[in-house]
């Protein structure tokens, strides 16, 4: 078997100073927290990998895809090596809702300084950069 890094996209979605969170299921992240994201696909921009994902996963529509950081995440139990790449979007339109139940058991808006434990290792890795925590309370 070969080693690869793969890439992901997370995708920081922020309304009235909360975050959107939803609880993951499988074996990749089980009972984790992240925000909605996925793999990047051959040939598919972030922009748009970040707007496919987070249609799929919570039926929102989002536009105004801004690049905010990337992380570097080893995920060492399940020998799972991903560079993260993290967008942010301004505009948000619908509701959250579990479009995937086999892969999220719920979405919830939660205060930036109230997040549930544990958080995805993607997300741990973004938060514990002072300056990038900085601009998500913005």
């Amino acid at each position: 078997m070969t080693q690869t890094v793969r890439v992901g996209v997370g995708v920081i979605l922020i309304k009235d100073n909360k975050i959107l969170l939803g609880e993951r299921m499988g074996s990749h992240g089980a009972n984790t927290w992240s925000p909605p994201g996925g793999h990047l696909e051959f040939g598919e921009s972030i922009e748009t990998c970040a707007i496919r994902e987070t249609e799929e996963e919570t039926g929102l529509i989002i536009s105004s895809v801004e690049k905010l950081a990337f992380t570097n995440d080893f995920f060492e139990k399940e020998e799972k090596h991903y560079v993260t790449l993290f967008v942010t979007a301004s505009d948000i339109t619908g509701e959250p809702h579990v479009t995937e139940p086999n892969k999220c058991k719920q979405w919830q808006w939660f205060e930036l300084n109230a997040l549930p434990q544990p958080l995805f290792l993607p997300l741990q890795n973004l938060l514990k950069e002072q300056t990038i925590f900085q601009t998500l309370t913005l």
